[in-house]
């Protein structure tokens, strides 16, 4: 039940935060992003997200299970690239 109450609150701060990523990143991909994160373990503040260049993103402050920290890159399909513990 804990995952599922996750995923509903991380779409729900996704919605939440339209308006401050409408520069950067859109709705969808924060969603996208979230239910990644939660499908392993993880969670982040959605305001940390940032658009790359290539069409990717950076994901700063990501909290795993166990309390690690790292910040993570996901190419524009939202595929893991790269992990850095922080």
């Amino acid at each position: 039940m804990k995952p599922t109450l996750f995923v509903t609150v991380a779409a729900a701060a996704a919605l939440a935060m339209t308006a401050s990523h409408a520069d950067e990143v859109d709705a969808a991909a924060v969603e996208k992003i979230q239910a990644y994160l939660a499908s392993v373990n993880c969670q982040m503040d959605p305001d940390d997200i940032e658009l790359e260049d290539d069409g990717g993103y950076d994901l700063d402050d990501v909290i795993c299970e166990g309390g690690n920290q790292f910040d993570i890159t996901l190419d524009k399909d939202f595929n893991e690239t790269g992990r850095r513990a922080e």
